[in-house]
């Protein structure tokens, strides 16, 4: 990879990695110091990496950076785990927008990942695999279980609106 295919994918891939990782840890410096990493990290490997394979090469790389960051600081502190019953619907709310956030939040996170990755960025099943290391019926399987998930929690459109 050359420095001007090197700034083209910063250029092209940055503010969808940040995106996806804000999204997951919801914390806007940390979502841009993981998105600087993993441009550092490409730096570094530039030689060893291909520009045709750099997308599935920099969401493989926030993910796993991402997955070691949550480690770390679980590690550091104490995290309670609040899960929300399945049956609980968010009673005349309004702004449907947050409502998807804290259904989102309450997913196992390899479900959110493939959800937020399909639905939101618009991968195919076959780029997520990559990015996952799932193989693509183990996507497929994580999409439906998420999604089933978040129609049980947010509920029918009546109580929202």
């Amino acid at each position: 990879m050359t420095v001007n295919e090197y700034n083209q994918s910063v250029d092209q891939f940055s503010d969808r990695i940040y995106r996806f990782i804000l999204k997951n840890l919801r914390d806007e410096e940390r979502a841009r110091d993981i998105v600087q990493d993993c441009y550092e990290k490409l730096w570094r490997n530039v030689d060893n990496v291909s520009f045709e394979k750099v997308k599935p090469y920099m969401f493989s790389m926030a993910y796993h950076t991402m997955i070691d960051v949550i480690r770390k600081e679980q590690r550091i502190s104490i995290v309670e785990d609040h899960q929300l019953p399945e049956d609980i619907h968010f009673d005349q709310y309004s702004d449907l927008g947050e409502v998807l956030d804290k259904a989102l939040a309450q997913l196992p996170e390899i479900q959110r990942l493939v959800v937020l990755l399909r639905d939101y960025e618009g991968y195919s099943y076959e780029e997520i695999a990559q990015i996952a290391s799932l193989s693509e019926s183990q996507v497929k399987v994580y999409i439906y279980r998420g999604r089933v998930f978040l129609k049980n929690v947010i509920g029918k459109i009546e109580v929202l609106v």
